[in-house]
């Protein structure tokens, strides 16, 4: 199984850990999930927004790469792409969790070509 398919469930299970990150030591209500977000510190909101953003880019990475390896693109490449994509998740999530806004801009940009990169990646076989 290529590599880039295993970069696909450390993606699906990225926000799941930074979930659990946002809500680590802090007293919850399981009746109301959700409405605990708003009173966690500054730190712990940002590891939250940092698993909603992962959620959200997720789908579009996973796409890219199945197509790029159903449809015949060179399997290193999406590998390397698929790693690299990963990196640059994680690097996005600890900018976020750390404030680093411009920082972490850059890299969300630079992860979304990657994910193009990989979804064209057929096309220049």
């Amino acid at each position: 199984m290529p590599l880039a398919y295993w970069c696909i469930l450390i993606a699906a299970l990225m926000p799941y850990v930074l979930g659990k990150y946002a809500r680590f030591g802090v007293e919850s209500d399981n009746r109301y999930p959700r409405e605990d977000y708003d009173n966690l510190p500054p730190k712990k909101r940002r590891a939250y927004a940092a698993h909603q953003n992962a959620l959200e880019t997720f789908p579009f990475f996973a796409v890219s790469v199945v197509i790029a390896l159903t449809m015949g693109a060179p399997v290193y490449t999406v590998n390397v792409l698929a790693v690299l994509y990963i990196v640059l998740r994680i690097a996005h999530a600890l900018l976020y969790i750390f404030n680093r806004p411009t920082a972490r801009s850059l890299v969300f940009a630079v992860a979304m070509a990657v994910s193009v990169a990989i979804f064209v990646s057929p096309a220049f076989k």
